[in-house]
């Protein structure tokens, strides 16, 4: 019998839990591949999951509070992050990989990525940045493949990551400036557009971190 991969879905109330189970689940089955797909706030079944994805919307405070309030809950990420198991962060949850957050204060995030998420800098244009914008490849990467040319994401945010690490970033897309969009350390990643809302490109992108066996470990 085929063993099926776990997939943890990560409810610290950052929000879009189903969605995101929904979307994983999907990915799997148009990949044939066997998943279990858990909403799961426990440590232990974080530590023992194949894949953890990490979903997020709202305050980057917010969100990195509602973490730290389920005792063991962030360490069991770390743990199982160091241990090699892949991580995916979407919208607040690629945001919470970075050093801070400067949202509502400065807030700590898990520094896997170098930088700060701080307000967009959009003169003349809406905020939140909300809709459809096209992703920028700055490197190519096992997380893109598939996407064909010129692959829109569904963003909806006003703070981004700034300051980081150019050999983090996988692809950017452009609201006044270069965003960061897709990063990645090693064995983590995130996208700071919703892949869950981003259909084909969103179910891509899934799938490829379904499969993703990352050649290197998380150097934080």
């Amino acid at each position: 019998m085929t063993q099926s991969l776990s997939i943890a879905i990560v409810d610290y109330e950052g929000g879009n839990l189903a969605s995101a189970a929904r979307a994983a689940a999907r990915a799997a089955e148009l990949s044939g591949i066997a998943a279990t797909v858990s909403i799961t706030n426990s440590p232990a079944d974080v530590r023992a999951a194949d894949r953890i994805i990490l979903p997020g919307q709202g305050a980057f405070a917010d969100c990195a509070r509602g973490l730290e309030s389920i005792p063991g809950l962030k360490d069991a990420i770390l743990t199982a992050t160091r241990s090699g198991t892949p991580f995916l962060g979407i919208c607040v949850g690629m945001q919470l990989m970075a050093e801070r957050g400067l949202e509502h204060g400065t807030t700590e995030g898990f520094g896997w990525i170098a930088g700060e998420i701080a307000p967009m800098d959009a003169p003349g244009l809406r905020m939140p940045q909300m809709g459809w914008n096209e992703l920028n490849f700055s490197a190519p990467h096992p997380l893109t493949e598939g996407l064909g040319a010129a692959p829109h994401g569904y963003f909806v945010h006003s703070y981004a990551l700034r300051n980081t690490k150019p050999e983090s970033l996988i692809a950017t897309t452009d609201y006044g400036s270069p965003v960061p969009a897709i990063v990645c350390n090693g064995n983590v990643a995130g996208t700071q557009f919703h892949v869950e809302k981003s259909q084909t490109v969103g179910l891509q992108i899934l799938a490829n971190f379904l499969t993703w066996t990352p050649e290197t470990l998380c150097d934080v």
